[in-house]
């Protein structure tokens, strides 16, 4: 689980299972698109959230 690290700037470390799953769902939004605007378009209509520990 995604967790904060509070300093000058916040920061949110990843585990390998976030990354793994930000990924799997990057692939199943994007699996149709055919260019970097396409992609910008899909991705800016569908959100991704990381739980917070």
């Amino acid at each position: 689980m995604a967790r904060i690290i509070e300093g000058q700037r916040r920061v949110i470390r990843l585990t390998v299972d976030d990354v793994l799953n930000i990924v799997r769902e990057y692939q199943k939004l994007t699996q149709k698109s055919c260019c970097y605007e396409h992609t910008r378009e899909i991705l800016s209509k569908s959100p991704m959230y990381l739980p917070e520990d």
